[in-house]
């Protein structure tokens, strides 16, 4: 049985404290976390020596679900992007096991007379890796039969759907800055809450309240510990606004399930940062 539970990143200003080395952050979010959203992989493709840094700062099971380049998905649309998209593959390879999925992020304009290029997208990309897809077109989420037809795009390659739950962010209007621009940037869609695979993964978006953000999971709580009693082996990655205290907020969701689903191991506490001395 296991839960992993993550941030959309792994360094973060409010957290210097946890993370005193610069240059071992990633260790120290690990310590934390047991999963990352690899975001930065859309915009840019790391060098080799920056992906033998994150498989050295990780044990073998820490999961990085690391998002498809922009050419690949975005400006491509997942065709006739094999440079880019080979060029990614070859610089993760150092990562081995801990490539949990490899994540298509789909924008907006990708609607339902496009599965036929997401089936062959999927269908030419190496076994050696899961694949997760997170969609945002609005039929996908309030059409039944286009729902099933994007599940049966996925489930004839053993590809996971994402969903992105925002629906904690807009269900009253921003108090924030910090929530005004997230609402402006974020999409607005129904919650979905069915999994297609043995491992399931949410992107939860909570409030700066905190009250607020504990009380919209509460069905992903529920839904996680039954996936639990499936044997399904689900990664929730939670967010908030400015993502500050996403990290306790992370451990927190974990320790949520486990108080219904007693089964669950515990989470291994991180080791303490000492004080900065003098001498």
């Amino acid at each position: 049985m296991k839960l992993s539970v993550g941030c959309a990143q792994w360094t973060h200003d409010a957290w210097r404290d946890r993370q005193p080395d610069a240059r071992r952050r990633l260790a120290a979010y690990a310590e934390h976390c047991t999963a990352v959203e690899g975001n930065t992989t859309f915009y840019a493709t790391p060098g080799e020596a920056t992906v033998r840094s994150w498989a050295e700062q990780t044990g073998e099971d820490f999961r990085f679900v690391l998002k498809l380049p922009r050419p690949v998905t975005h400006d491509h649309r997942m065709r006739g992007a094999e440079a880019e998209l080979a060029e990614f593959l070859a610089a993760i390879d150092p990562l081995g096991p801990r490539v949990h999925a490899l994540w298509v992020q789909l924008p907006a304009s990708f609607g339902p007379g496009d599965l036929g290029v997401l089936a062959g997208f999927l269908g030419r990309l190496p076994d050696r890796y899961r694949y997760a897809v997170e969609v945002r077109h609005p039929a996908f989420f309030t059409d039944p039969d286009t729902a099933g037809r994007l599940e049966y795009v996925l489930e004839r390659t053993g590809s996971e759907w994402i969903p992105f739950d925002t629906t904690t962010l807009f269900a009253a209007p921003p108090a924030s800055t910090g929530e005004f621009e997230a609402a402006s940037k974020k999409p607005r869609l129904p919650r979905r809450l069915r999994a297609l695979t043995d491992r399931p993964i949410v992107r939860y978006h909570g409030r700066d309240d905190l009250d607020a953000t504990v009380a919209g999971w509460r069905p992903w709580r529920d839904i996680v510990v039954e996936w639990l009693r499936e044997g399904r082996s689900p990664t929730v990655f939670v967010h908030t606004p400015d993502n500050a205290g996403s990290l306790l907020l992370a451990r927190r969701f974990y320790d949520d399930v486990r108080s219904v689903c007693a089964e669950l191991p515990p989470q291994p506490e991180p080791v303490p940062v000492e004080p900065m001395t003098l001498f």
